[in-house]
């Protein structure tokens, strides 16, 4: 009912698809009939996705974001039109481009799987109302972008500093922590999307996770040594 609805994933996921372009159309910018305005956050989604594409070598006129009032279904059928010309001249996409389909397969799966990273990085941008066209573009640079993609955080716990509090443990969106009471907790990569919780959560005095940029995760350690032997008391 509303393009504040509308997800990074989304779009990822029509490309990942097949589709050849995307287009989004929503209520006239500061017009919306929600308070929170979420055509707004629509339109940066789709700025910050278009940074995306540049990086990845996608043509950007492979997607169009639009703004009208339900009056205006000629404009809407003509802008509709338009685009759909735009993308049959390009093509289909990667061919101009000269991406292989694996290729972009790969790319585009690389994104998606950090969408909820991208999201929380970009959180305070994506927020923000900007009506002035001319300033769209300077949203989201594309040395941003890169470094986010190709620098993104690796939160992992030292088994050494591990005290088995399990704070990280409750607190964590996703579930990507193992542990329990007296057995030290490992982060499943597979599963975390750098929100960065559980570092924040952690301890002081244990200082157990660690950010790690640039790098990938040492490898959990054994099951078998990850059991905690307290000091028995009385």
């Amino acid at each position: 009912m509303c393009t504040g609805r509308i997800d990074l994933a989304f779009i990822v996921k029509a490309f990942l698809e097949g589709a050849d372009g995307v287009y989004i159309a929503g209520c006239k910018l500061n017009e919306c009939n929600y308070t929170t305005q979420g055509n707004f956050y629509a339109l940066n989604i789709s700025l910050l996705f278009k940074r995306i594409m540049e990086h990845i070598g996608i043509k950007k006129e492979r997607l169009k974001i639009d703004f009208l009032s339900s009056s205006e279904g000629q404009h809407f059928a003509e802008t509709v039109s338009e685009f759909i010309k735009t993308i049959r001249d390009i093509g289909p996409i990667g061919e101009i481009e000269q991406i292989d389909s694996d290729e972009l397969y790969h790319k585009l799966s690389y994104i998606l799987e950090l969408v909820p990273y991208l999201k929380i990085a970009t959180r305070d941008k994506l927020l923000q109302k900007i009506s002035d066209e001319s300033q769209w573009d300077g949203l989201f640079t594309l040395e941003e972008v890169q470094r986010l993609i190709n620098e993104p955080p690796v939160y992992w716990i030292d088994p050494e500093r591990c005290a088995a509090c399990t704070l990280c443990a409750q607190r964590c969106p996703v579930d990507a922590i193992d542990g329990g009471k007296n057995k030290i907790h490992i982060i499943i990569q597979e599963k975390c999307i750098r929100c960065g919780t559980c570092f924040a959560v952690c301890p002081s005095k244990f200082s157990a996770v660690k950010k790690l940029s640039g790098e990938k995760a040492p490898d959990p350690i054994p099951e078998e040594k990850r059991v905690i032997k307290r000091a028995q008391t009385g």
